[in-house]
């Protein structure tokens, strides 16, 4: 088990101030054969040359701006592995992320996804005046997050892709329809991912399609609802 491909996508957006952490820490995973596919997602800044400085270490896909979820897709499209795990191009894995995840699947060869605890962190340029504007928690929360998540790929497609059509609140939809899935999942004590808060964040700069998030949400009951 411990031999098989760990396909890692991180869709990347004018994200050349960060990507090149967010693909180091997914690079020190060192025990691990990963296949690590970067997709740029119509950046207009330096993004590609930040990605290209990794060689051959991973593969590089671009696409129209259209979303980190079609983002995401394409590099599901293209992927190698037989797990899939995500990371934003602006957070950053934990030293240890995936040697935990891993020995929750040799414990368990049923279940199909790992999560994990998300610590947030103010990234280093922000102002004092900056942070206090965008007032966080500290303290630990466990992660329904696409960067927390190990799965197995057969798992994955059972739910299906992310939404092209949603920008943001995709993976709330997607866990949602996982939920109904059915799968064996599990949550991790361990925090397993460092969330970057700063002033682009996509939460910050699309709040006007917060919408997304209701669309999901409305989409899950909508479901139930058909079913009952």
């Amino acid at each position: 088990m411990k031999g098989s491909l760990i396909t890692v996508i991180i869709p990347a957006y004018n994200a050349e101030k960060y990507l090149g952490e967010a693909i180091e820490s997914v690079l020190a995973q060192t025990d691990f054969k990963l296949d690590v596919v970067v997709v740029n997602d119509g950046s207009i800044d330096n993004t590609a040359k930040v990605i290209k400085h990794f060689g051959s270490s991973v593969r590089y896909f671009d696409q129209a701006n259209a979303g980190a979820g079609a983002a995401r897709n394409l590099g599901i499209t293209n992927a190698y592995g037989d797990y899939f795990a995500f990371l934003d191009a602006d957070d950053l894995w934990m030293e240890e992320k995936i040697r935990r995840q891993w020995t929750a699947f040799e414990n368990d060869p049923h279940l199909d996804a790992a999560f994990g605890y998300i610590r947030q962190f103010y990234s280093p340029e922000l102002t004092p005046e900056e942070k206090n504007r965008i007032n966080i928690p500290f303290e630990i929360m466990p992660g329904h997050h696409a960067g927390t998540m190990l799965i197995k790929k057969k798992s994955f497609l059972r739910v299906g892709l992310f939404k092209n059509e949603l920008r943001i609140g995709e993976f709330i939809d997607w866990h949602a329809r996982a939920t109904e899935s059915n799968l064996k999942t599990i949550m991790l004590p361990d925090v397993l991912m460092k969330r970057r808060i700063h002033v682009t964040n996509m939460g910050t700069y699309l709040r006007d399609q917060r919408s997304g998030y209701v669309h999901a949400l409305k989409a899950a009951l909508d479901r139930r609802r058909a079913k009952a």
